[in-house]
Parts: structure tokens; sequence; C-alpha cells
């Protein structure tokens, strides 16, 4: 039997209304989720993706020396290992291209 596109009584037309409410952002949440811990040569690094749209300085590649341009995706890496704790090594972070990082040591 062909399906009928009437609409019921008693049922309001077009979508269905959400059952649960929409639960808000976390920010914190879901930055965390992009962050990774790498260890290299060079000690422990906390690393996290900067997506092209939230490109939004110019930075200076420690790798190469050279300028990743406003709108480039790219990495920013800080240590995870740091002997002045958290915050300053979070100071401290770099921004770099993804191909300066991954050739880095």
């Amino acid at each position: 039997m062909p399906r009928s596109n009437r609409p019921r009584p008693g049922r309001p037309r077009g979508r269905r209304p959400a059952e649960t409410p929409a639960e808000p952002l976390d920010l914190d949440r879901i930055t965390s989720g992009l962050r990774r811990t790498v260890v290299k040569r060079t000690g422990t690094w906390t690393v996290q993706q900067v997506s092209a749209a939230a490109a939004q300085k110019v930075y200076l590649c420690p790798g190469c020396r050279l300028d990743v341009p406003v709108g480039q995706a790219h990495v920013v890496a800080w240590r995870a290992d740091g002997l002045m704790g958290d915050a300053a090594a979070l100071a401290d972070r770099r921004h770099w291209h993804a191909h300066c990082w991954r050739m880095e040591p």
C-alpha cells in the first residue's frame, strides 16, 4: 500500500519537535578533544591543530623561520613536561607549519 503524505489529525505539520533540549556547547570539551600528547626526541609536547578558519594572525614558524599566514591551517605545540609548570609552557607555545612539525625530531 502506498504511503500517505497527508498530515494526520493531532500531529503538527513539519518536523517533529526535539525530545530533549539541545545541550549548550562546552568550548573546553570541544578543544580538549583536539589536543594530543606527542613524544619526540626533544621531549613530550602537547599539540593542537588550528583550522584555516581559526588562523587569524601571522606567526613565525620555528622550524623553517617563515611566516604562517592568516587563513592557513597549522599546528600549535607546547611542552607537556616543562620545568616551570603548565602555565609557563602554555605561554611559551609555538605555531608551526604542519609539515615542519612532522619533520621536527
